[in-house]
């Protein structure tokens, strides 16, 4: 799709056949990632076991680089499919949000869509 975001060539952190990772240009803590189908499809229901597998693999990838550049101290793993659930961009994507001891996250401006 010419005019989704995620479909453009953007700055990859890491990739496999089917998803790729990079860094959420309005994070909610240090080193927020989004995990993103290459395919474009709407929500993460609509990938293939492939392409969840994919994404998957990408999830614990990504989580162990951000252990050993920032040492979170928990995460958050989430997707918003639809948008009464602030799903903003319309291309099946994962949050993963490193935390941090004391850090606290206001989940209605995401759920606003005031950040993606």
């Amino acid at each position: 799709m010419s005019d989704c975001i995620f479909c453009k060539n953007l700055p990859k952190v890491m990739e496999n056949d089917l998803a790729y990772a990079l860094y959420d240009i309005a994070p909610i803590s240090k080193g927020h990632a989004l995990i993103i189908s290459k395919r474009h499809i709407e929500q993460v229901f609509d990938a293939t076991a492939e392409e969840t597998r994919a994404m998957r693999e990408l999830v614990s990838a990504m989580r162990e680089r951000l252990m050993k550049e920032h040492s979170p101290d928990g995460f958050n793993i989430w997707a918003n499919c639809g948008k009464a659930a602030g799903q903003v961009v319309m291309h099946a994507h994962i949050h993963l949000i490193p935390r941090y001891a004391g850090q606290v996250i206001h989940i209605k401006d995401h759920l606003k869509g005031n950040i993606e």
